[in-house]
């Protein structure tokens, strides 16, 4: 019972490297379990969402805010009748190609990447799902479909999208992506901003006196204590960011069905050629996500905790690379074996990028325990 503009699973653009269709699921489902079986997939259990892993069990990590962004996406699929496979599949794949420690991870990394192309963690994710992966016999990564694919790309510069081929063109025709990729998108942000004021909340780096001037908060927050005048914190900050995910996900649903029979598309192809984005929040709406977002940017990223969690995460990072990129001998085996060869292949450009690779693979606590095995005498190797 798909919409005529959803992605449909018999119609897919298909795989890199093709494959016999897959027996009692979709190719969709295909890409949605390729992705939950992978190697990245598990290792964003201990990546950093705001809180590094170590500093308390509590904290979302990169893997419960995939899922988080999954069940938001899926729920918005379902209502419109658009693909939940493949919405929950891109939901689950954005962040394979993080760093450890988050978004400092992947600021130090860029700067370390400059001279070599830079680093992006979106581009990392297309890497780890298209090269990175090491599971099947017959292909590199996981052969997804080009749909997931398409979605898991977000952004792309021109210079980049030359070298990806169809996976790249849209970004120089600028078109859109199918409407299970933009559900995914919007998604990420709904569940990133909220639930960061669930964590913020309970690390104790902003208080619920400070949300009462972000309206998109406040409003949710006097409904509750009007309802519940006796109720704990705990469950007074639960109940409010709940209300707020449902506000903005009803909202999102009635402003996208509306554009969506204003522009009445006839396929994902006319999706594509829209002149913009057919999921989208309400004006209103939308600029109330945005304060919130100014607000998470100001009071808690800012905030001199996350600032010195920021600083040593910049650190190790750094002095891993550098590391690395001066004395190959101190990688593992397997690891060293990937930066000769594409340093054979690639010149000094192909040995950056194998070390980024192996860097931005690890998880928090690894990258943590590389720093002292390396850097703190006495340490064991």
């Amino acid at each position: 019972m798909l919409a005529r503009y959803a992605a449909h699973d018999e119609k897919t653009r298909g795989r890199r490297y093709p494959e016999a269709p897959p027996q009692y699921r979709g190719e969709f489902q295909r890409d949605r379990d390729r992705i939950v079986h992978s190697g990245a997939f598990r290792r964003l259990v201990y990546k950093t969402q705001v809180f590094v892993n170590h500093e308390g069990d509590m904290y979302r990590t990169r893997l419960t805010h995939s899922m988080e962004v999954a069940q938001i996406g899926r729920s918005i699929a379902l209502a419109l009748n658009l693909n939940e496979a493949l919405t929950e599949a891109i939901c689950l794949a954005h962040d394979l190609g993080h760093t450890p420690f988050g978004h400092a991870g992947q600021d130090a990394l860029n700067d370390c990447m400059r001279e070599h192309g830079g680093f992006e963690h979106n581009l990392q994710s297309l890497r780890v799902v298209d090269e990175l992966e090491d599971r099947y016999a017959e292909f590199p990564g996981l052969n997804l479909t080009f749909e997931c694919r398409e979605g898991i790309l977000k952004h792309c510069s021109a210079a980049n999208a030359r070298k990806l081929g169809d996976i790249g063109l849209r970004f120089l025709e600028r078109r859109q992506p199918g409407l299970e990729a933009q559900i995914a998108n919007l998604a990420d942000e709904v569940a990133y901003n909220n639930h960061d004021v669930d964590d913020g909340l309970r690390a104790g780096l902003i208080e619920l006196s400070d949300l009462r001037e972000v309206p998109m908060f406040a409003r949710q927050l006097l409904i509750v204590e009007k309802k519940y005048p006796d109720i704990n914190d705990r469950r007074l900050i639960h109940e409010v960011v709940r209300r707020m995910i449902n506000g903005i996900v009803v909202d999102l649903i009635e402003r996208s069905s509306a554009l969506l029979r204003d522009a009445d598309p006839v396929d994902i192809n006319a999706v594509r050629m829209n002149d913009g984005p057919l999921i989208q929040m309400s004006d209103a709406l939308w600029a109330e996500h945005l304060e919130l977002k100014r607000f998470l940017r100001e009071r808690l990223y800012r905030h001199y905790r996350v600032q010195r969690m920021t600083r040593k995460a910049r650190t190790v990072v750094t002095d891993l690379y550098r590391a690395f990129m001066e004395d190959s001998m101190l990688l593992p085996d397997e690891h060293r074996a990937v930066v000769q060869r594409l340093a054979g292949e690639h010149g000094e450009a192909g040995r950056a990028r194998a070390v980024a690779d192996y860097v931005a693979g690890m998880t928090d606590r690894y990258a943590i325990g590389e720093h002292e095995r390396i850097f703190v005498p006495g340490q064991r190797s």
